[in-house]
């Protein structure tokens, strides 16, 4: 049974705005609607990523698929959606019965007496699609089916524009080669012929592009149809890829596809003695919790192929899809949830390795140039994330050798560089906290910016960065300054019991200057440590969190009290980046909240009752709009609409890791 099944009974709504999603290990993917209509520009069913996990194409955008019953050509049923200015053409979703996710994608489509199944799946660690038809006849009716690639081989951040535009084809047999710019897209059937007939369609409009402010059309190219006819029963296949090998077999793929998956997705605590006693780590099998199964399927995707600097084979995290790539901030708040709590303990050190090489003036990268592959400095938390990340590794696998030889050094590079003064401002003032930033720069993870405008200023001495920085002192045996900045952090941010921290300050020593809008960033000064304040500090905060900002989906990034509240993310991307973090909630930080409110109330019964309640919206997001996925962020006005990325790493990273401590 597949873990997830959605029944459509010929409906396209609400269908045609739930997505599914598939990866291959390299930062490529497919994904589109549940009803098959692209919605997005990054929906297509082969995205390869050339440079691993970047350098994204999209390669094969969609397929129409055309039946034809008893030869009557006159009047074909087609199985394809498609929306068209002002208006949907095929409308092949009356045909949809059910649609399946698990390995791969699955459609069940009823024309008449015929049933038609379409399977799609994508091999792991290959930039590679393979679609399969099965075709199930009653006695004497002939079926021909007709199966149309359209293709844009475009950057998968771009759109294609026909306006003269040449994609010249190349057919041997049924192996098809479609060429633009300095792509080839190489398709391969298992059967029938291929009739050339090239055709540029116009005009395919994408909903959610319009939502974005971007540009919503696009022109796909045709150069033709597969086609097979069948009596009784038959199936076709075909294979589409960037290189010139499509000879790979159907279920070999699948099952090293499956092997892959379940061997990566290790969740022993939630099973307890019972598997201990087996002396087996649990796979995502019938053994594992339903939730935490779904949980560590969704978590696999973000973990990706990336060579070491070295030329090495590494890991890292693809932040979110469908555009992001690995960024370092995401990738260390990511790594408890995705690689230590499933195990994943070779793959954890593969991402940390490959980071302390990169460690620069005592910064890690915040991301990787999408063309270049060059690494960009310039967050100043991403390098704080990645030590209290090397000290989760250390405590969970014992891996003492690979920690003292490779994480330390980079670790305590990272401390003196904070200590000397690094890029943008980055430094430990007088008072042993650390300052950053200025009106040009935007350092921390409220990072909104659009052109010269910054939407969340917050250059000076933010909460969670000194919170991390006194994480970071403690972890590394630094228990001189950090009692230093432990004494100073509670004069320097400290309001009062009923509004909690301020979330930056300037200035000081005392007298500081406390920026005094409510946001979530306190939480970690709880979070992180016992005994960074004092505990009925510890309580106030936690309460003023819940009280102001905590919602079903996460924590809002602004209490909707503040004249710069923005419950809506929609429209351009000055109004979008405008709520990015004025409002809109931030699924991820749920994890930061329940670790503070089970501190305070010390895990007792009640409270961690209380924290399955807060957990299990997020949870139930996983059956939501973008199936087995949970969302990079919600509107901060109800219904809590999710928006942005439709799957993003530290949002099921958390719930992940909350769900296994709350044994969900």
């Amino acid at each position: 049974m597949a873990l997830y099944t959605v029944e459509t009974f010929g409906k396209l709504e609400p269908f045609v705005h739930q997505e599914w999603l598939l990866t291959n290990g390299l930062g490529g993917f497919a994904s589109s609607s549940v009803v098959g209509c692209n919605i997005r520009r990054y929906n297509g069913l082969l995205v390869a990523a050339t440079l691993p996990p970047v350098g994204r194409v999209m390669t094969l955008n969609r397929i129409g698929e055309m039946l034809i019953l008893n030869g009557d050509v006159d009047h074909p049923h087609e199985l394809a959606v498609n929306h068209f200015k002002g208006a949907y053409h095929p409308r092949g979703e009356k045909y949809l019965r059910k649609f399946e996710l698990d390995d791969l994608a699955r459609w069940e489509y009823q024309v008449e007496t015929v049933t038609v199944t379409k399977e799609l799946q994508i091999p792991w660690l290959r930039n590679v699609v393979g679609i399969r038809y099965t075709i199930q006849t009653p006695p004497g009716k002939t079926v021909d089916l007709r199966l149309f690639p359209f293709v844009s081989l475009r950057d998968f951040h771009g759109m294609r524009h026909a306006a003269g535009y040449d994609m010249p084809t190349k057919l041997e047999g049924t192996k098809l080669e479609v060429s633009a710019d300095e792509h080839t897209l190489h398709m391969r059937a298992s059967s029938g012929t291929f009739t050339q007939d090239p055709k540029w369609w116009y005009g395919h409009e994408y909903a959610i592009e319009i939502e974005r402010g971007f540009d919503e059309t696009e022109d796909l190219f045709n150069p033709g149809y597969f086609q097979i006819s069948v009596i009784g029963s038959g199936s076709i296949t075909l294979w589409g890829a960037l290189e010139d090998k499509l000879d790979y077999d159907w279920d070999a793929e699948l099952n090293r596809r499956r092997d892959a998956v379940d061997a990566a997705c290790h969740v022993p605590e939630v099973l307890g003695k019972r598997e201990e006693a087996r002396g087996t780590a649990p796979g995502c099998d019938d053994a594992a919790p339903l939730v935490i199964k779904k949980l560590a399927r969704a978590a696999n995707d973000f973990i990706v192929y990336r060579k070491s600097p070295t030329g090495e084979d590494g890991s890292t995290v693809i932040a979110g899809y469908p555009w992001f790539a690995d960024w370092g901030r995401d990738t260390m708040i990511a790594l408890p949830g995705l690689f230590l709590t499933t195990r994943r303990f070779a793959q954890a050190k593969q991402v940390l390795s490959v980071f302390a090489s990169y460690v620069s003036e005592g910064m890690i990268p915040n991301r990787f140039n999408d063309y270049t592959n060059e690494p960009e400095y310039n967050t100043v938390d991403a390098s704080l994330w990645f030590i209290h990340a090397c000290f989760e590794y250390l405590r969970l696998s014992g891996d003492t050798i690979t920690f003292e030889k490779i994480l330390r050094p980079a670790c305590r590079a990272i401390i003196h560089g904070y200590q000397r003064g690094t890029r943008y401002g980055i430094k430990m003032e007088e008072d042993g906290l650390i300052t950053q930033g200025d009106s040009n720069s935007q350092l921390t993870w409220m990072d909104a910016r659009c052109g010269d405008v910054s939407f969340t200023p917050r250059q000076g001495k933010p909460v969670e960065i000194n919170a991390l920085w006194y994480h970071a002192l403690m972890l590394m045996g630094e228990t001189d300054l950090a009692a230093k900045v432990r004494k100073n952090f509670r004069e320097a941010f400290w309001i009062s019991p009923f509004r909690g921290l301020a979330d930056v300050v300037r200035g000081g020593p005392a007298p500081y200057q406390r920026e005094q809008q409510l946001r979530p960033n306190q939480i970690f000064a709880v979070s992180l440590r016992d005994d960074l304040l004092l505990p009925e500090q510890q309580a106030s905060v936690v309460e003023v969190v819940r009280r102001e900002l905590l919602t079903p989906v996460g924590l809002r990034s602004l209490a909707t009290t503040d004249p710069l509240y923005h419950g809506r993310y929609i429209g351009t991307p000055f109004q979008r980046d405008q709520a990015y973090h004025n409002g809109t909630i931030w699924s991820w930080l749920i994890g930061a909240f329940l670790e503070a409110y089970l501190r305070v109330h010390e895990d007792s019964p009640d409270s961690i009752a209380q924290a399955r309640r807060w957990l299990s919206p997020l949870i139930d997001q996983l059956d939501g709009l973008c199936l087995g996925q949970i969302a990079e962020i919600f509107e901060g006005d109800e219904p809590h609409r999710p928006v942005g990325a439709c799957a993003q790493a530290w949002s099921v990273a958390e719930v992940l890791r909350l769900a296994v401590r709350l044994g969900m």
